[in-house]
């Protein structure tokens, strides 16, 4: 939807991780170029599960020198503070703290008590090891696990804290802590959809006069032990591929699955009014959103996520012509029959591929990082506009099922505005639509 407040949302700093690197500008660099970022796994065990390769953010190593420049004692804070973290949300805290730091956003330029945070993130699987040194105290000497002991010898080797490296609100109430931010805080927890989800109740809090400001972002990661092993028996996967970075195909007639992958971004959104009167670069202006669920009932068994898309791909446009959107960034998950429904419809809204707009996403690069994903995407097409769009990687002949305006050439301008869609296997939808600032 598009509301008629006059109070406009503008966007004034970016972080990221990903696994093409955590600048902005590399990273839209490296999609223009091409680059891959689908390697062997490091952090999950090889010739396990089926698959030995995914999308990893190789340059987050969870040092605080990965979280941006910041004052020493904040520093100290969050250094201390990692050792409750998941690798998830270290990655959702840092892109936080490059948000902020590239918006210029500081204490003397905000109002604690108007300044908050919304955050997206997946459910967050603990590691097998939290629990290694219980169980091998319930173990007899045959190796035999006997539950009973539980209680008594296993529980008590167990962190006291250990839920809090997991537990998918804290992101959201780190940074809130860290940065002494009072205002709006709330976490949305609904996979792929999380960011645009997380976006949207950004732009609708602050066009509500809840907040000035929020630092919205998400982070999300497919690689973990028990995370990927779900995701390899409950997913379709693209098969294993001598050169890894061909497995990723979006839209293309050969696809086999989609890849896994981790990353986050974060945005710093806040009014118009505020962000001049601070003197702040503005890097774009928030104009839409939707949301939208559509399960697989009788009777769209075989089309929710294409109902879905089509929901939230409306509802984002509103009342614009379909023609003044510059690029569609598509879910583009890679498999057949998410991509098939995805293209159908976007043709069902933007008519057929010679009059849509151009259709991209940066899964052939980098796979699903699941909820960081939706704003990773939202960054790399934030970056390009006004410059070239970046096209599908490994989309070598477009399927005839999946009847969209496909961007294959690094020539296609990406225009002035976009809409980037996100689902999840379930139907749930978000869409968000971002233009350049114009005064």
């Amino acid at each position: 939807m598009v509301t008629p407040s006059s109070r406009r949302v503008v966007i004034t700093g970016i972080g990221i991780v990903s696994p093409l690197g955590n600048d902005p500008d590399q990273v839209l660099s490296a999609l223009r170029d091409g680059v891959s970022g689908i390697r062997p796994f490091t952090q999950v065990p090889q010739g396990v599960l089926g698959i030995d390769h995914g999308a990893e953010a190789v340059e987050f190593t969870g040092d605080i020198k990965d979280y941006g420049p910041m004052e020493k004692t904040l520093a100290r804070t969050i250094r201390k503070g990692s050792k409750v973290m998941c690798r998830e949300i270290e990655m959702g805290v840092a892109v936080a703290q490059l948000a902020l730091n590239d918006a210029e956003l500081n204490q003397e330029n905000r109002d604690r008590d108007r300044t908050g945070v919304l955050y997206g993130c997946d459910y967050i699987m603990s590691l097998p090891e939290e629990f290694a040194g219980g169980i091998q105290k319930c173990l007899d000497e045959d190796g035999n696990f006997h539950f009973e002991d539980w209680g008594a010898k296993g529980k008590p080797e167990v962190n006291p804290l250990w839920l809090l490296k997991y537990l998918p609100n804290m992101p959201a109430s780190h940074i809130a802590i860290y940065n002494d931010l009072r205002g709006p805080n709330n976490s949305i927890t609904v996979r792929e959809a999380s960011a645009g989800a997380a976006l949207a109740e950004a732009f609708s809090t602050i066009q509500r006069g809840h907040a000035d400001v929020l630092v919205v972002g998400s982070t999300g990661s497919r690689i973990h032990t028990l995370r990927t092993l779900h995701a390899s028996l409950q997913e379709k996967l693209a098969a294993n591929q001598d050169d890894p970075a061909t497995m990723s195909r979006p839209f293309d007639k050969t696809r086999d699955g989609s890849v896994v992958g981790e990353g986050a971004a974060a945005l710093v959104c806040e009014t118009l009014e505020h962000a001049q009167a601070r003197g702040a670069t503005i890097l774009g202006e928030v104009v839409g959103y939707a949301s939208s669920a559509v399960g697989p009932t009788d009777q769209y068994k075989d089309s929710h996520i294409q109902q879905s898309i089509a929901n939230v791909l409306r509802g984002a446009l509103g009342s614009s012509e379909a023609t003044s959107v510059g690029h569609i960034h598509a879910h583009g998950l890679g498999t057949i029959e998410s991509d098939q429904q995805e293209a159908q419809a976007i043709a069902a809204v933007f008519g057929p591929a010679e009059s849509q707009p151009p259709v991209t996403t940066v899964k052939g690069h980098m796979g699903n990082l699941g909820a960081g994903g939706g704003m990773v995407e939202i960054v790399a097409s934030l970056q390009s506009l006004g410059g070239n769009l970046f096209p599908i990687r490994n989309l070598s002949e477009l399927d005839s099922d999946c009847p969209i305006n496909a961007c294959q050439d690094s020539s296609t301008p990406a225009g002035d505005s976009f809409i980037s869609v996100n689902v999840t296997p379930q139907g749930q939808a978000s869409a968000i639509r971002i233009a350049a600032f114009t005064a």
